[in-house]
């Protein structure tokens, strides 16, 4: 009895031994650090240049390395995941010529750490392939912004080809290379066989221009708030498109649509309000242009002197990983509330990150086809290349 007693205690320290070293999948990962400021190996977020001086940065993580634009600093570079500068792009009439970089040219073999120049203007969201090609959006001057009468939307962006050493390409449009610009880009990803996906606003809706590998047009998708599907059991509603993310591994879009209905004052009749409704998940075939399916998201729930009255919220959707893994998101006071589920609907579990909140005035989030969640989380003086190992959390099951 004693050595059986003995044996339960022994497989109960095991066990509590093995849960222990089970990865906390909310717990984040500070990968290195960025002073903010102007030289080579900082992050400038703040344009000094430009009379606006809003906070313009994007990351992107592939097989660990960290893709990071600039826009303050007119730069992009990549980096290890311990922080090493291993290349460079940057604008020469904006940033010093970089001391521990050598500035490449076409002649040159192969190089470990190097710089190339580039005239960037405003260099703002960035994606990167299989083949670690990378994508930059950039701004161009207001006298080639461009006013589209169809979508009353402006015509002022681009998309950046640089190849995996940096050499630059060519820009791609609405067209493809050499394109129209696009109206005010909100996503840019890449999907599978490297095709590439553009998201933009405009008023009422989204446009997706889908790519191929080599910048050539294939597909151009408008999503808009008239012609979205119907929620189900609901008959007066205004639809929201709320945010449309690329699958990483199909031609399909989840288009995440949020369904509101006006509130009445009952004595007057008066309008006092919109009351969300529903919040769905369409996923669409591209090729087709048909919706196949949908999935239910559920609100976030607020109660409590944060948010006064209790009150359903939708969450705010922040990327797919393979598979028709979605994740979500909702703003608290120490970070984001998080859930995932598939876009059948199944597989929902949620969870927290914790970020202290003078991390927050300015973020910017990626998730990777893998499921990890990469961020860049700024204070007054550093900004943190961050990370959270959300790979179990979004496997269905």
């Amino acid at each position: 009895m004693r050595f059986k007693h003995a044996y339960l205690a022994l497989a109960a320290l095991l066990f509590a031994s093995c849960a222990a070293e089970e990865p906390d999948p909310f717990a984040r990962e500070d990968k290195f650090i960025l002073e903010i400021g102007p030289m080579e190996d900082q992050i400038s977020l703040f344009d000094f240049y430009d009379d606006v001086g809003l906070p313009r940065a994007g990351v992107a993580m592939a097989d660990g390395f960290f893709f990071i634009s600039d826009g303050g600093g007119r730069k992009v570079a990549r980096y290890s995941s311990f922080g090493d500068l291993l290349f460079l792009i940057f604008n020469d009439e904006t940033n010093p010529e970089p001391s521990g970089l050598r500035i490449r040219t076409i002649d040159d073999g192969l190089m470990t750490r190097w710089a190339y120049s580039f005239p960037f203007r405003s260099p703002g969201r960035v994606a990167v392939d299989s083949r670690r090609n990378i994508f930059v959006e950039e701004i161009l001057p207001e006298e080639r912004h461009m006013d589209d009468d169809e979508s009353l939307a402006l015509l002022g962006a681009v998309i950046l080809h640089f190849d995996e050493n940096g050499s630059f390409i060519d820009y791609i449009g609405q067209g493809g290379r050499g394109g129209l610009p696009f109206p005010y880009v909100v996503g840019l990803q890449t999907s599978a066989d490297d095709e590439i996906v553009v998201t933009c606003f405009i008023p009422g809706g989204r446009d997706v221009f889908w790519f191929d590998e080599n910048g050539s047009p294939l597909f151009i998708v408008h999503v808009r708030n008239e012609t979205a599907p119907a929620p189900p059991g609901h008959s007066d509603f205004f639809a929201s498109i709320d945010s449309v993310f690329p699958a990483p591994d199909s031609r399909k879009l989840f288009v995440k649509v949020d369904y509101y209905r006006e509130v009445m004052e009952p004595l007057t009749g008066n309008l006092v309000g919109m009351e969300a409704i529903a919040s769905l998940v369409w996923t669409l075939n591209v090729e087709s242009g048909v919706y196949e399916s949908f999935a239910q998201v559920p609100f976030f729930e607020g109660a409590g002197s944060e948010w006064g009255e209790a009150a359903s919220i939708p969450f705010s959707m922040i990327g797919a990983a393979r598979g028709g893994s979605l994740l979500f998101s909702f703003p608290e006071r120490d970070g984001y509330a998080i859930m995932r589920m598939d876009s059948s609907g199944g597989g929902q579990r949620r969870g927290n990150i914790r970020i202290d909140p003078s991390r927050l005035i300015f973020n910017s989030f990626h998730l990777s086809p893998e499921g990890i969640l990469s961020a860049i989380l700024a204070d007054e003086w550093t900004a943190s290349v961050s990370w959270w190992r959300l790979e179990s959390f979004m496997r269905d099951g």
